[in-house]
């Protein structure tokens, strides 16, 4: 009985030999045939149909001591590796001698190669997402579109009134209906949180399809904690802020953060977004691959907590831990486990502020003997020009500053100022966001 069948996308070959047929335990004795054996199945009856590439032929019958709902498919083919060529056999000829092969002959793989296929989902097509974005985040929003070729850019008036509240327009609101939307956010400074989450509440309203929060740095991340009544944790006020964003027509905001500074920061959120954590390291983990001295390098971790944020992802280097202890009211960075000695360490942390725990760090290992020091850290922020701080090592060694200090762009006032400037160097996230748009 020959089916109608679905189209099917991939195909899967079989190898057998004589070997094969004569060494099977219900073959002792019997001749090797040198044709093409057959694939049996067992399916329910609604999933008993399958295509091979040349002509098909299918049998049922129901075998002995088998539930009635399952079906032996058996399925002869010649394989036809080139389709309709002109060398190649005509559909006429294919299949002409398929026939159901006898119960006593066992399960066996095709000689010299039985084509069967199973269906597979057809590749996902990209998303088309219309990016809009605060001013701060233009450069990025414009390496977004770049890196992604299904992101379109679309504008919003920034404007004031008289009184300083903010006047804001979204343009051509009504071509976004139906349409998949992100907003590049940039939490700065609270001058500017107002008016972005003024936008960020009313794009899902446009009857769109679904919205992404792209907010690259949390920056109430560093105060996510109670150390005395009546501290406020400003963080669990922030992600409540965004846990209320407006239902969009596909459903809840995607929240896209890199390099949260508190891991149980994921649990202030509400069910009315999806965060999604993404991370800055594995532009670290490329740029490292790139220096001439890529096989001497190791990691540092200026404490225990940037060292359970990212030991996974840089497992495969050498570590080293510092830890900092208190002695009245300094904070003293000390070596706890690991060997500097004669090698490029790279300290790696979430963030930076003041950059005071980091030169500490710096001066510890280079007494160790540390052969040359670098620094990452996804979100440099940098607050009274602290960046100035950090000097060049100019080739003379670590004691004199730093070969590299690798940052990326989600904090675009500081890449702003360092840039161009030694030794800071620009990761770009614009691939990554790109990326992320597409989930």
């Amino acid at each position: 009985m020959v089916m109608a069948m679905p189209m099917l996308t991939t195909a899967a070959s079989a190898v057998s030999s004589p070997a094969l047929y004569n060494n099977h335990p219900n073959n002792l004795g019997r001749p090797h045939q040198q044709e093409a054996a057959a694939v049996s199945l067992f399916c329910p009856p609604k999933l008993s149909l399958l295509r091979t590439v040349s002509q098909y032929s299918v049998c049922r019958r129901a075998p002995r001591n088998v539930n009635a709902w399952k079906r032996r498919i058996w399925i002869r083919s010649e394989l036809t590796m080139s389709l309709e060529t002109s060398t190649g056999p005509s559909f006429a000829d294919r299949g002409k001698d398929l026939h159901e092969i006898p119960r006593s002959r066992p399960l066996m793989a095709a000689s010299p190669a039985v084509v069967s296929t199973v269906a597979l989902p057809s590749q996902r097509s990209k998303k088309s997402v219309c990016l809009f974005f605060c001013e701060e985040m233009r450069e990025l929003a414009e390496r977004v579109a770049s890196a992604g070729d299904s992101i379109e850019l679309r504008s919003i008036t920034w404007r004031a009134f008289e009184d300083g509240f903010p006047n804001l327009f979204i343009s051509h609101a009504q071509a976004i209906r139906g349409q998949h939307v992100a907003f590049l956010a940039s939490f700065s400074s609270p001058a500017v949180i107002f008016e972005q989450l003024s936008v960020i509440y009313a794009l899902p309203r446009l009857f769109i399809s679904s919205f992404t929060l792209v907010l690259p740095f949390f920056p109430t991340g560093s105060y996510e904690r109670m150390e005395d009544e009546g501290d406020v944790a400003t963080a669990f006020t922030l992600a409540r802020i965004l846990s209320n964003i407006p239902i969009s027509r596909g459903g809840p905001t995607s929240l896209v953060i890199f390099d949260i500074h508190a891991l149980q920061e994921r649990f202030y959120f509400g069910d009315s977004i999806l965060p999604c954590f993404e991370s800055g390291v594995p532009l670290l983990m490329n740029r490292l691959q790139q220096l001439p001295d890529s096989d001497r390098i190791s990691i540092a971790f200026p404490d225990d907590g940037a060292w359970k944020r990212f030991h996974k992802q840089l497992r495969h280097f050498p570590t080293i831990i510092c830890n900092k202890v208190r002695e009245g009211d300094q904070r003293i960075v000390r070596l706890k486990e690991g060997d500097p000695s004669g090698r490029h360490v790279v300290i790696v942390d979430d963030l930076v502020q003041s950059g005071g725990t980091l030169i500490e760090c710096q001066k510890v290992l280079a007494a160790h003997g540390a052969e040359r020091i670098s620094a990452y850290v996804t979100h440099g922020i940098f607050p009274n020009r602290s960046w100035e701080r950090f000097e060049h090592d100019n080739g003379a060694g670590p004691n004199n500053g730093l070969s590299y200090f690798w940052i990326t762009d989600s904090c675009p006032l500081t890449v702003r100022e360092v840039k161009n400037r030694a030794p800071f160097e620009v990761l770009s996230l614009s691939a990554q966001i790109a990326s992320a748009l597409q989930i």
